[in-house]
This record gives C-alpha cells, sequence and structure tokens, in this order.
C-alpha cells in the first residue's frame, strides 16, 4: 500500500513538472536578448516544407527551445555548480574561475588569422600610411597572467608576436604585456580598467614620440556599481560584480565627440548607457565605425589615428593630454576603403593599431 502511494505521488509529481514546464514555455513570451548572455536569443523559425524535408526545421526549432526555455538561467547556474563544485571541474563551457575572476580559456593560436591581421595592417599601411609616425600594440587578455599557473591551457602569445613583427612592415612594435598585470583588468569582463591603465597611455604617448602625460594631469574619480561584465553572465554563478570608475578632467570634460555615422556630436562619457546591454559602453558610447574626438585645449594642432576595437574606447580620452584630436577607425564596422571618404591623410598624424588578441585571432573581421 505504501509503494503504490509512493509509486503514485512520484508520478503525480513527474507529470506535474512535465506539464507545468510546458505549459509556462508556451504561455512565457520569447525574449529577444539574453542580458546574462550579452548576446541575441533564437527566436521561432519560420515554417517552410523544404527545410520540414530536409530535417532542418526540427534542428531549428530546437536551438530554438532551448534559448527560449524558461528558468533557463537557472538551469545554467545549476549546471555550472554541479560541474565546478560536484564534480570539480576546472572549467564550464571554457569559462574557468580564479579567485573571483572569471576567464574564457581560449588555446589554439590561429596562426593564419595573425598573418592575416599583419597584412591587414600592411595593407591600409600602403594605401594611406605611408611617411607617417606608424606603430601597432597588442593587448594581451587575462589567460596571460593567470592561465599557466593555475593549469589552463592558452595560446602561445610569443608566437603571435613573433609574427606580427616579422610581417609588418615600416611600422614599430609597442610591448604592453610587461606593463600590465591581472589587477588592471575587471573580474567579470574582458576589458582592462580606466583607472588602472594611465600608466599605459604614458607609455603609448612616449612611444609615440609625445611630450605630454597622461598621469600629469588630476583626475575625478566617477564610480558605477554594480557592473556585471561581459563573463558574468557566461559563469552562470553568483559572483561579486565589479565596480566601474571612469575619469574626467578639466580636458575631458570639454572635449567634444563626432559620430560620422549619426552625423551628431556627443560628449566622451555616457552615462546613461550604464547597465545597458553592455555597459562598457559609458565609454565613448560603445562600438563605433568612425569617431573623432576633439580636444580644443590642446595647442599642438597634432592628430592621432587610432585603429581601435572596444579596449580603445577607454583609453582614448586618457592620451587627449597629447592630441587636439583623436580619430578612432573600427575596422570591424567601416570597410577600409572607405577610410578615405572621411580621413584627410594628408594632414600631420601618428598612427596606432591597438588590438586585443582576440581581435587578431579572428581577424576575418577586420574589413
Amino acid at each position: 500500500m505504501k509503494n503504490n502511494i509512493k509509486n503514485i505521488v512520484v508520478s503525480v509529481s513527474f507529470i506535474i513538472i512535465i506539464w507545468g514546464l510546458m505549459l509556462a514555455n508556451v504561455v512565457t513570451p520569447d525574449s529577444e536578448f539574453s542580458y546574462s548572455e550579452r548576446r541575441k536569443l533564437i527566436t521561432i523559425p519560420h515554417f517552410s516544407a523544404d527545410k520540414l524535408l530536409k530535417g532542418e526545421l526540427v534542428d531549428e526549432f530546437e536551438k530554438y527551445s532551448l534559448d527560449q526555455f524558461v528558468f533557463r538561467d537557472n538551469f545554467r547556474g545549476l549546471k555550472a555548480l554541479g560541474k565546478y563544485k560536484l564534480f570539480n571541474q576546472k572549467d564550464n563551457n571554457n569559462i574557468y574561475i580564479i579567485n573571483g575572476i572569471i576567464e574564457k580559456m581560449q588555446y589554439k593560436l590561429d596562426e593564419k588569422s595573425i598573418f592575416n591581421a599583419a597584412e591587414k595592417l600592411n595593407e591600409i599601411y600602403e594605401k594611406y600610411l605611408e611617411g607617417k609616425n606608424v606603430n601597432y600594440s597588442i593587448i594581451p587578455d587575462k589567460s596571460y597572467f593567470i592561465a599557466v599557473q593555475n593549469g589552463y591551457l592558452t595560446i602561445n602569445y610569443d608566437r603571435m608576436t613573433e609574427i606580427m613583427e616579422q610581417n609588418t612592415r615600416d611600422m614599430k612594435y609597442i610591448n604592453l604585456f610587461e606593463a600590465l598585470n591581472i589587477e588592471d583588468y575587471y573580474k567579470t569582463d574582458i576589458h582592462w580598467r580606466q583607472e588602472k591603465i594611465i600608466k599605459i597611455a604614458d607609455l603609448l604617448l612616449k612611444e609615440l614620440g609625445n611630450s605630454a602625460k597622461a598621469s600629469n594631469a588630476k583626475y575625478i574619480e566617477h564610480r558605477l556599481y554594480p557592473f556585471y561584465g561581459s563573463y558574468y553572465g557566461h559563469a552562470a554563478l553568483k559572483l561579486e560584480p565589479d565596480t566601474m570608475f571612469y575619469l574626467t578632467n578639466g580636458i575631458i570634460e570639454n572635449a567634444f565627440v563626432y559620430d560620422y555615422q549619426l552625423n551628431s556630436f556627443s560628449k566622451v562619457y555616457a552615462e546613461d548607457l550604464f547597465n545597458g546591454m553592455d555597459s562598457y559602453d559609458v565609454f565613448l558610447s560603445g562600438a563605433k565605425p568612425l569617431i573623432t574626438i576633439y580636444n580644443e585645449n590642446c595647442k599642438n594642432n597634432k592628430e592621432l589615428l587610432l585603429f581601435r576595437d572596444s579596449f580603445g574606447s577607454s583609453i582614448a580620452p586618457l592620451m587627449l593630454e597629447g592630441y587636439s584630436k583623436i580619430t578612432l577607425v573600427d575596422l570591424r564596422y567601416i570597410s577600409t576603403d572607405l577610410l578615405e571618404n572621411y580621413i584627410d591623410f594628408s594632414q600631420d598624424q601618428d598612427v596606432l593599431f591597438l588590438y586585443n588578441i582576440q581581435i587578431l585571432n579572428n581577424s576575418a573581421m577586420l574589413k
């Protein structure tokens, strides 16, 4: 009798859970975006007889169901907790955590991509930059500082820099690897912290031949909390968020930014974008194909052409100490061939290519 009651209770509970989850998935509206993972979610696939016969519709629906499943983030958290704590695994979907620092394991150097990146720099040099003061620099990821000593795979950084140095022409390499440390990066995000990279701005200005020093300025720190970086959602665990600081002084506050795509002006920082899809967009309003920062307080009339990724958004304001004009080019969003339509390359310009290793290792995204 007791066994029958137990079996009935288990069966009824199982049916309630299964049907309850199904009903919840039916009535819950689909989400377009996952803020925890910082990516668009798959929407319901469009039906067609051709896709049905080929089996593509089933595959698409399966991916859609996984993305739109109710309590998805909770289940992701349980999975991550089980992997890290119960099964004592070192990573979950290539994400690992060391002393609260979240990092993504990247261990395959794509040499073809590095060669392609070097050739892209050469192409731009030959098309626009001959005779200019041209430099390039590589920003290491957090793995460079924590992976090997904690037993994780990572890429061959020495081979990466070797390929770049051997295959770039008529430009100087500025080494940042030894000038940075793990404390210069956010724990929950890929990016470096602006308040920690004044020393990097000084180094870059010096190597560019500019006598200005970012460290000579007096800054006011503005605090934004909590900052959940791009890796926070991937970790799927409840961890301590970061605090974001952005720095201002008279030069930065009076500078203005022109967006060529929107044909509009804005300020250097956009605090209203904090807690949006990507809080790092506070710096120069995030990813933009082409923008110019104007600093009317600088009297040297020098311009810096900064070919960059998102890391450049936070260091460019610090380099205004040495330039009256900084033009930032993001080749992920604008073609190399279009640059001459917007930039007058006949002017006195210093040039810096500043990319983190993830861009170089996936250089096909550079147009």
